[in-house]
């Protein structure tokens, strides 16, 4: 009994704490506007704790692999955000995420039934991120009206986040490295700024959250590739470290040279 209740206890201060980093993390995101909401928004605040606490309970080798699916599917949230940036222009917020989402879940299929190399899987990101780059870079300059805040709104994206985090961490080890890494990478985050934002500021300004975040979205994809490739050699802990600061330094990178072209 008392085995069972600290495993029980532990699952749902993960959950908790998740949810307060995200929750958090969302309300910087609309406070800074699209450019920097967007890139915010593609920091590990969803992926990394999960793989924390997968870190926690399996060995780095389980780790580097899970990292490695992880980056394979990437390139099905990117997708996933390209496929809503072009139907909120003009279509009501629930066709716009079922159709973003239905074309996720056929990504993840076709996807996931690949037999992945580290090589493989960065080509694919490369040439998948360079095109939906390409296709959203019209819709990133819409400007988002203030809007305030009702409660539900904070206990919506908790419960998302605190959900995926609760799923993973309990199927891990029924489901292995491949299928937590799929779960790891479930754009939370994208689909809760959808239902949250869209309904209130509409779906162009929304759109125009997720078309910035695309490039960064990419950097995360090369966070998974230090991840998958340092976890064995250095250690999970500090191959996560190492992930979180590629992640965070390309997102500087990409701000920095936004920047410089809104002064230009």
């Amino acid at each position: 009994m008392h085995y069972e209740f600290m495993m029980w206890f532990t699952l749902v201060a993960k959950m908790a704490v998740t949810a307060l980093f995200v929750t958090v993390a969302t309300i910087m995101a609309e406070r800074l506007g699209a450019t920097v909401g967007g890139l915010i928004a593609t920091l590990p605040v969803s992926a990394g704790p999960v793989y924390v606490f997968l870190a926690l309970d399996h060995d780095s080798s389980f780790i580097s692999a899970s990292a490695l699916a992880s980056l394979a599917l990437n390139t099905a949230t990117a997708i996933f955000v390209t496929v809503y940036v072009f139907a909120a222009q003009r279509r009501s917020m629930w066709f716009s995420v079922s159709l973003a989402f239905v074309t996720w879940l056929a990504a993840v299929l076709a996807l996931g039934s690949v037999h992945w190399t580290a090589s493989v899987a960065f080509v694919l990101n490369l040439v998948v991120f360079t095109a939906c780059t390409f296709l959203v870079q019209p819709f990133c300059l819409i400007p988002i009206p203030q809007t305030t805040r009702p409660w539900y709104d904070f206990a919506l994206r908790a419960a998302l986040v605190a959900s995926l985090v609760g799923v993973v961490v309990t199927l891990s080890f029924r489901i292995g490295p491949t299928g937590s890494g799929v779960l790891a990478v479930f754009p939370v985050i994208y689909t809760s700024i959808m239902l949250i934002l869209h309904r209130r500021v509409g779906g162009p300004a929304t759109a125009a959250v997720l078309a910035n975040a695309v490039p960064g979205l990419a950097g995360f994809g090369v966070a998974l590739l230090t991840l998958h490739l340092t976890a064995v050699p250095i250690g999970s802990a500090a191959a996560l470290v190492a992930a979180l600061g590629v992640a965070v330094t390309w997102n500087v990178i990409i701000y920095a040279i936004r920047r410089r072209q809104a002064l230009a």
